[in-house]
């Protein structure tokens, strides 16, 4: 049986300054299976945001373990550990990161310029047509509306057909109506490329489209309600 996309076991971390500790996340134990939408519930401040940075190999726990495709990240190199990123995960955030003096295909085709990737031009406008931008492809970010700037940033996000798609409130600069269907973008995303998704939000309808909905507080994990 192949091993789960994302698995996080009896995960803490805590942040020290000095004598003083902040526990933020305390025995955290999760699974994201491929083709599932996991949307991390809770309160600003609950642990979601330092969630997401464990499973993105972007930090580690104090305790526990974090595997990504059978990895443990705190096992890897810097090197593996960018390896790692630039080909097994995607990221998506609020407020989009795309670079403003590069076109809207060259963002979109730069993850994969960086992982040698071949044909990177052809696949990033692929990219593009399936997030309906193709025509968009020679603007700069400053030239698209917000709505437009979050479906580049999933493009580039799902460029290298990543394992993992981590994913921070991403309608929570959006009005609804372009937040639905950046949700459906997240949602197709699941299916069509076979990534697990983790996703932070504060959004009903974000919640909504979850194949698995994790409520936290303070830290620790309350309620695991699955689809």
């Amino acid at each position: 049986m192949a091993a789960p996309r994302l698995e996080l076991r009896s995960v803490s971390k805590t942040y020290r300054n000095g004598p003083q500790a902040l526990e933020v996340l305390h025995d955290i134990s999760l699974t994201a299976e491929a083709g599932t939408v996991t949307a991390l519930l809770g309160r600003s401040g609950c642990g979601k945001t330092t969630l997401l940075n464990l499973a993105g190999a972007m930090d580690f726990p104090s305790s526990g373990e974090v595997r990504i495709d059978g990895r443990a990240t705190s096992s890897l190199s810097d090197t593996e550990l960018t390896a790692l990123r630039r080909a097994r995960v995607g990221f998506i955030f609020q407020f989009f990161q795309l670079l403003p003096t590069l076109t809207v295909l060259e963002n979109v085709e730069l993850p994969l310029l960086l992982a040698g990737a071949p044909k990177s031009t052809d696949i990033a406008r692929d990219r593009l047509d399936w997030v309906g931008l193709a025509d968009k492809a020679g603007s700069l970010p400053y030239q698209l509306s917000g709505g437009q700037m979050q479906r580049v940033a999933i493009a580039r996000a799902l460029a290298h057909s990543p394992d993992l798609l981590i994913a921070d409130e991403p309608t929570g600069n959006l009005d609804s109506a372009t937040g639905e269907q950046v949700l459906a973008l997240i949602s197709e995303a699941a299916r069509r490329f076979g990534a697990a998704v983790v996703m932070a939000t504060h959004s009903a309808e974000a919640a909504a489209i979850a194949t698995v909905r994790v409520a936290m507080r303070d830290g620790r994990i309350q309620s695991v309600e699955r689809a």
